[in-house]
């Protein structure tokens, strides 16, 4: 499955709206090389065994396909755990490359190797705070001015914490989605400075969800979509979310101050 329809509620220039729509499904996929843990990736799970080369030659593990000698991808309570076997010559590279991508970027989760590891402890719940349509489409209006670096080249993300009325008090910008939301939280101490939100100018995923949460931000807004993962770590843990915030509409995916959608 690569899709689930939720119920979600469209807020727009005529009022809210009740809708169906289609969220991508994110998983964890578990990547062993030879029975080593290497790393937990947050994905679309489709067509892993072509991931798993792919995967295996960018990661410089497999010199060429028949480095990759077989693949097996199992179903387990936590997710998914996709088993690579690669040749003698590749397996001696495993090592090497395990010391040293902790320092990576990518979609997975740093320094994460096994599925047991993405239970992590987080703060008690953010109190709610109340979804004003008009402060998000403030807060997405004014990012611009903080984006400078954006501006200039067309190739970062921005990440922002905005006041309850949708002012931005601190922004970051980066390369990576993840980084700018890092370089955020530790811009401001690790924690929301007073009441607001957080507003990201890409897709909302799990670790952006999780992110928020460690950070204590009681609404994570985001102008591209969410996925699954990021949607149920929301409503497991008392995070508001909305996605899609664009000028004309936007998209409630999860409320805490009036019950889930």
């Amino acid at each position: 499955m690569i899709r689930r329809d939720e119920a979600v509620t469209r807020l727009s220039e005529t009022g809210a709206e009740p809708i169906a729509r289609a969220i991508a499904v994110e998983a964890p996929v578990a990547v062993e090389f030879n029975g080593i843990g290497y790393a937990v990736m947050m994905m679309t799970p489709a067509d892993l065994p072509a991931f798993a080369l792919g995967f295996a030659l960018t990661e410089r593990i497999a010199a060429g396909p028949d480095d990759v000698i077989d693949c097996d991808v199992a179903d387990v309570p936590a997710g998914i755990v996709l088993r690579i076997t690669v040749s003698p010559s590749a397996a001696e590279r495993i090592g090497e490359r395990i010391r040293h991508r902790t320092s990576d970027t990518g979609c997975g989760l740093c320094g994460i190797a096994s599925l047991d590891s993405l239970q992590r402890p987080l703060p008690p719940a953010p109190k709610p705070m109340a979804i004003d349509r008009a402060a998000i489409d403030r807060a997405t209006a004014g990012l611009r001015e903080y984006q400078p670096l954006g501006a200039a080249t067309g190739a970062t993300h921005a990440a922002a914490f905005c006041g309850t009325e949708g002012a931005i008090i601190a922004a970051a910008e980066d390369v990576g989605r993840h980084n700018a939301l890092d370089k955020l939280i530790g811009g401001i101490g690790g924690k929301a400075p007073g009441p607001g939100f957080a507003l990201v100018t890409s897709r909302i995923s799990f670790e952006m969800a999780d992110k928020a949460l460690v950070a204590g931000f009681p609404l994570l807004v985001g102008i591209s979509a969410a996925t699954t993962m990021a949607l149920d770590h929301a409503r497991r843990n008392g995070l508001a979310l909305v996605a899609l915030a664009r000028r004309d509409s936007m998209l409630v995916m999860n409320d805490p101050a009036i019950g889930t959608i």
